[in-house]
């Protein structure tokens, strides 16, 4: 399946402004549901998340469609690495310690901020290395 890369950035942005939120004002249920996002995107994939088809109803018939498009795969691992951190940040700020909440937090943060302003998708070169190396390691 392909995915039109500017949805994923129109993903990212919103997750930076939701994770932005989350973190500035230490708000577990605002936090939450940018893991329930997440865990979407993972489970029904990235067209199908709350995210996707917000740029697919709302954005995309505005800009006309995508000139290139990518393999879904790599954003679907990325958002799967942000639900981790999601979840990672959800236990840090309920059972403790604090600083594992607010570093996860951050780091998800971090990451959606490089693709939303960017293009570079951590998670999805993460993917990619994961590909090659697993790739590598057959033919040796």
């Amino acid at each position: 399946m392909q995915v039109d890369p500017r949805g994923q950035r129109f993903a990212a942005a919103l997750t930076t402004l939701v994770l932005a939120t989350a973190l500035a004002t230490g708000n577990l249920w605002v936090l939450g549901f940018q893991a329930l996002v997440f865990a979407a995107a993972v489970v029904m994939g990235v067209r199908r998340s709350p995210y996707g088809l917000l740029f697919a109803v709302a954005v995309r018939p505005r800009i006309g469609p995508a000139s290139s498009s990518e393999d879904a795969r790599p954003p679907r691992f990325a958002q799967g690495v942000g639900l981790l951190f999601a979840v990672l940040g959800l236990v840090g700020y309920l059972a403790g310690p604090e600083w594992l909440g607010i570093s996860a937090t951050a780091l998800a943060l971090f990451a959606a901020f490089l693709n939303a302003v960017f293009g570079y998708c951590a998670g999805c070169e993460t993917y990619l290395l994961g590909r090659r190396l697993l790739a590598s390691a057959r033919t040796a």
